[in-house]
């Protein structure tokens, strides 16, 4: 059994005797470690394993799942979290009444700003314990920036799944299923859930695409190689739809003033260019002495007297 198989079987042991868990990405995730932490809670949730998704800031992206990302590490506890976008000073008070069967939570806007819109409420539930943790794609803890360092205490006596591809990653986890060599932390956690038996649905498939194109820049980075290429194929015969991440390059600037010339000493020179059109059109000043002449006279020696022919 190689080191990857015994990393498998041993998170397959941990979710085996647990219930519930955080999925946690570090501050500034990119497009994979996105993919990788949803398609994560997407297949875990598959296992009725109450599941958390959380991040220091709550990150915006259109994978399925990433609306489920919230800054506190819970996993499903029996308090109701009601959660908006607030504006400091925008609310005046908040209040409650009870009205027959129905308890009613009153948020008063303060005066001059606008009402809480009810498209933008979520609903949640927190406080619950844990019993494990998976960081995906992070090489340190402190990595995950102030969920980790406003909740160290969380993270001690829990198993903490440590899933990553960095080559410099700390090895900090109970579990460290680490390969260094792979084109996408999303292809590692293909093999998590291929080896709990998980159905790649679409959606999973979807958002695990996606990772590896954008880590890949579009299947042309050198990491790319026949595993990857083998796991893409897994992913569409699972339905994936492809999204494939374009890296945009800032737009040129088109200017009409002529590109200036630096000297050794890297101090721009006041000497414009000449454009290699306009040399070409130039004249050789020597070719004037020979204007309106016999092409014989050409060849006749010349005489020179104080700089000039005689």
């Amino acid at each position: 059994m190689n080191n990857h198989q015994s990393t498998l079987l041993r998170i397959s042991e941990i979710l085996n005797k647990s219930q519930s868990g955080a999925i946690i990405t570090p501050t500034n995730p990119t497009v994979d470690t996105l993919a990788a932490a949803t398609a994560l809670y997407l297949g875990l949730a598959k296992l009725n394993k109450n599941v958390s998704l959380s991040a220091s800031t709550k990150p915006q992206s259109d994978l399925t799942g990433v609306e489920k990302f919230q800054t506190t590490i819970g996993a499903g506890g029996d308090s109701l979290m009601v959660s908006f976008p607030y504006v400091d000073g925008a609310i005046d008070k908040v209040d409650y009444n009870i009205q027959g069967e129905s308890f009613n939570l009153i948020i008063s806007p303060r005066q001059g700003y606008p009402k809480l819109n009810p498209n933008q409420v979520n609903f949640s539930y927190t406080g619950g314990s844990i019993d494990f943790i998976f960081v995906i794609d992070s090489a340190t803890l402190n990595n995950l920036g102030s969920i980790y360092t406003d909740n160290q205490n969380m993270f001690i006596g829990h198993d903490i799944i440590n899933i990553d591809r960095h080559l410099t990653n700390a090895y900090f986890g109970t579990v460290n299923f680490i390969d260094k060599t792979i084109s996408s932390v999303s292809e590692l956690i293909l093999r998590v859930l291929q080896n709990q038996k998980i159905e790649i649905d679409r959606e999973i498939a979807t958002n695990l695409y996606a990772g590896i194109a954008a880590s890949t820049n579009n299947f042309t980075s050198y990491s790319t190689n026949a595993n990857t290429f083998e796991n893409i194929a897994t992913l569409l015969r699972a339905g994936a739809i492809k999204k494939p991440f374009k890296k945009l390059s800032p737009t040129p600037q088109i200017t009409n003033q002529p590109p200036k010339i630096r000297s050794f000493s890297g101090q721009p020179e006041t000497q414009p260019i000449t454009r290699i059109e306009e040399v070409e059109k130039e004249k050789n000043p020597t070719d004037k002495q020979f204007e309106g002449k016999d092409p014989q006279e050409w060849l006749k020696p010349k005489i020179f007297k104080n700089g000039g022919i005689i």
